[in-house]
């Protein structure tokens, strides 16, 4: 809709809303003169579903033969594909869908920094929905940002993690990550970056790494397993209730732990829980590195 405004100019806009404004009201206006006979116009109306019968037949009608000079954009929250209006607008022009599954956000991120001219890789896609949320808006604006930002070069989990505004439940991601990879500094500089963004107290934080580093491993055995089976990715995603790409990604990140590296993380996370809730005197934030420290490293250092 932004770009479609700036296209027009805000001087040719007009903004409705059918809370107010009746399907007449809308015809009429779509159907007003501009200042110049050849001057294009943007008419918007928002949450169309709420009309009435009579106001949707009035403007189905003028869909039928619309202004040729006249944009005219009915924007909905939601409003099902058989209904009269939307098959009216189908004929008349387009019906477009901006509504994205979450387990399909990181793929359409990649579609918008297509569009804007840069190229990120799945990681970094993951990244940021990881950081930002769902919402697309604000999705949209950090892609912006980012491809702006990179000038062409491609967009990795790092570029994001140092650009990106996170908004959303600050990501375990780059964390988790960084220790499939078994790449200790990248672990601990993780952990930091994640106490500093969480809105949380400090002590709030890192309970919630250690309880999502717990899960973490937990998935990563439950892939080992299946892994020892010869249960491939793709076919384990479904019963594993993963992402096939989440799923592929610890496949990944159990091949690089032998079994019981994985037991001990899982033993050695169970001691750091119990020593930042008080068991002891050492500060918790030293336990948490001296944790991720040894789950990282495991029994091959």
């Amino acid at each position: 809709m932004r770009r479609l405004r700036e296209r027009i100019g805000e001087d040719s806009t007009e903004h409705l809303s059918a809370r107010d404004a009746s399907g007449e009201d809308v015809v009429a206006s779509c159907n007003a003169l501009g200042l110049f006979v050849d001057e294009g116009r943007l008419v918007i109306v928002d949450e169309p579903e709420r009309w009435k019968a009579p106001d949707v037949k009035v403007v189905v009608e003028y869909l039928a033969s619309p202004s040729p000079s006249t944009v005219l954009a009915l924007v909905a929250e939601e409003i099902k594909a058989d209904s009269a209006l939307a098959k009216a607008v189908a004929k008349a022009g387009q019906v477009l869908h901006y509504d994205v599954p979450k387990k399909k956000l990181p793929e359409w991120v990649a579609e918008q920094f297509a569009r804007n001219g840069a190229k990120a890789d799945r990681d970094a896609c993951r990244a940021l929905v990881d950081m930002v949320g769902d919402d697309l808006d604000e999705l949209s604006t950090e892609v912006e940002k980012l491809a702006t930002w990179a000038g062409g070069e491609p967009i990795g989990v790092r570029d994001v993690e140092q650009i990106a505004a996170g908004r959303a439940e600050t990501a375990i991601f780059s964390l988790t990550d960084a220790w499939g990879r078994r790449d200790v500094a990248a672990v601990l500089r993780s952990a930091e970056e994640i106490m500093e963004r969480s809105h949380r107290a400090r002590s709030g934080e890192l309970m919630r790494i250690v309880a999502s580093l717990v899960n973490h491993v937990g998935r990563v055995q439950r892939c080992q397993r299946l892994a020892d089976q010869g249960v491939r990715p793709r076919d384990a995603a479904s019963s594993l209730k993963m992402h096939p790409f989440v799923a592929e990604k610890a496949f990944a990140q159990a091949a690089n732990f032998s079994a019981e590296e994985l037991g001990d993380a899982v033993v050695r996370l169970a001691q750091l829980d119990a020593a930042a809730k008080g068991g002891s005197r050492l500060p918790a934030d030293l336990e948490l590195e001296r944790a991720l420290v040894d789950v990282t490293r495991g029994r091959a250092a």
